[in-house]
């Protein structure tokens, strides 16, 4: 398998959490930089990685193939553009890019230097999530008529991180590019949206709350997140015409990944008992009801994908386009929430 040799352009939580873990147990990829301006936390943990200080040694290094741009927010389009004019093929941490304009213009940098560019939505591949995704396809409920989904966290202060700060994007960019775009995947295109955001920590100086309607003519669909919940509620909700699925908890991976686990080393087909959903319905003349269990999750698959687009040319499961409509909605669920009003789409 070629290995493709890959840059990150920083060493922040994404960094040890998500892509280095995930870049070093696959066979096909190999860190050969990581860019820290003046820490060094990769230091020892990806033998052969070399630490560097400027991006330019990332830009000018004929041999990096892949440049993994996982910066805060707002220096995502800068850092994607230079590497996509360099001739290198990027990814980019969600949010893709904090305007639809900019990154329809790296779309087209990317077209035009004929490499690749993608997203790191890496949640279409927890394990909740396929579950849903399954019942859905499966008409296990029905007709859908409502569908939930929530992503909240609890902390009651202000971090000394630029998530919390001046710089920071706030909730609705953060975890809700991973709602939203599940729900693109799911549902397509909303007619209209309407939203509610807002600070609702103390000192908060970024949006720590919303709540998003997507309308769509066939069901309901809310997505919402807070960082003042201490007691979560289910993550999905979802009702039919024939029962109901309701899921609590979240995806195990990312802990597993704070803690130190290989996501190359495998993992159980089925969440644990107590992680599985809940169902109450009829499905192909019998009564289900009871636990409903969790698919297997596994982010190393969108490596898996990047490495056979980079290298054999195969299809993007997570586009730029795709990517590009998660940040049209939030665009214009911010536009909902100045106005207090219903934006229609198409």
């Amino acid at each position: 398998m070629h290995q493709i040799s890959t840059a990150l352009c920083s060493y922040g939580m994404s960094g040890k959490v998500f892509h280095g873990p995930l870049l070093e147990s696959h066979p096909g990829f190999k860190i050969k930089k990581i860019l820290e301006s003046n820490r060094n936390e990769s230091e020892g943990k990806h033998p052969g990685a070399v630490i560097v200080r400027q991006y330019r040694a990332i830009l000018d290094d004929p041999s990096i193939e892949l440049v993994v741009v996982n910066t805060p927010d707002h220096l995502h389009d800068e850092m994607a553009s230079r590497a996509l004019e360099a001739g290198k093929n990027v990814v980019v941490e969600k949010p893709f890019t904090l305007k639809s304009a900019d990154a329809d213009r790296l779309i087209r940098i990317a077209a035009d230097r004929g490499v690749m560019l993608s997203v790191f939505q890496n949640r279409r591949w927890d394990g909740d999530y396929l579950t849903v995704r399954k019942i859905i396809q499966e008409g296990k409920l029905g007709r859908l008529v409502a569908f939930e989904s929530h992503f909240d966290r609890y902390r009651n202060y202000i971090k000394d991180s630029w998530k919390d700060q001046s710089t920071g994007t706030g909730t609705l960019y953060n975890l809700g590019s991973h709602l939203v775009d599940q729900a693109l995947q799911l549902f397509g295109m909303p007619v209209r949206l309407f939203c509610d955001v807002r600070k609702l920590r103390d000192g908060a100086k970024t949006d720590d709350s919303y709540d998003l309607f997507l309308h769509y003519p066939e069901y309901k669909c809310l997505l919402r997140s807070s960082y003042l919940v201490r007691e979560p509620g289910p993550r999905f909700i979802l009702h039919g015409t024939n029962g109901s699925y309701r899921k609590w908890g979240v995806d195990p991976q990312e802990a597993a990944l704070q803690s130190g686990w290989d996501p190359g080393s495998g993992q159980p087909d089925k969440a644990p008992e107590p992680e599985w959903g809940r169902i109450n319905t009829d499905f192909q003349g019998k009564h289900l009801e009871g636990n409903h269990p969790v698919k297997k999750g596994n982010y190393l698959a969108y490596y898996d994908n990047i490495h056979e687009a980079i290298t054999r040319g195969a299809p993007l499961q997570v586009t730029p386009e795709q990517a590009r409509d998660v940040i049209l909605i939030i665009e214009a669920a911010y536009e909902s929430n100045r106005r207090g009003a219903v934006i229609t789409l198409r």
